[in-house]
């Protein structure tokens, strides 16, 4: 079985703190920096093996509810966007959703990974 590793990583986290989610960031990496910056939209490096990665936390991506974790590489620890969103789900004890695939033409934008307390269910965001 062949699997393609993400051009990037995003999760939307709900209802979580930017410094909760920050200490799973620093449990997860070395060196995190959060840039000085925008009320709602953080600018943030780790270190990983060896390597520095951004990533963008966005507050209230989605509603008021969801925070947008965006990793801007494909250098993570993760292959797909659901293995971060499973690690995030368990260590912060909160939903995250995630694509239900990667951004290729003619796949239904709607259709996300719900995750949470262990479970895993596809679902279409815009329905529930």
């Amino acid at each position: 079985m062949t699997t393609n590793r993400h051009p990037d990583i995003e999760i939307y986290i709900k209802n979580c703190s930017l410094s909760t989610i920050t200490d799973w960031l620093k449990t997860r990496f070395d060196d995190v920096q959060v840039q000085p910056g925008g009320s709602l939209i953080h600018n943030i490096t780790v270190g990983y093996q060896g390597k520095t990665l951004s990533l963008m936390i966005h507050e209230k991506a989605v509603g008021k509810a969801w925070t947008s974790v965006w990793f801007r590489s494909d250098s993570t620890p993760w292959e797909k966007d659901l293995d971060c969103a499973a690690e995030a789900s368990e260590q912060l004890q909160a939903q995250v959703r995630c694509i239900a695939n990667g951004w290729s033409e003619g796949d239904d934008p709607d259709e996300w990974w719900r995750i949470e307390a262990g479970s895993v269910e596809k679902i279409q965001w815009g329905a529930d």
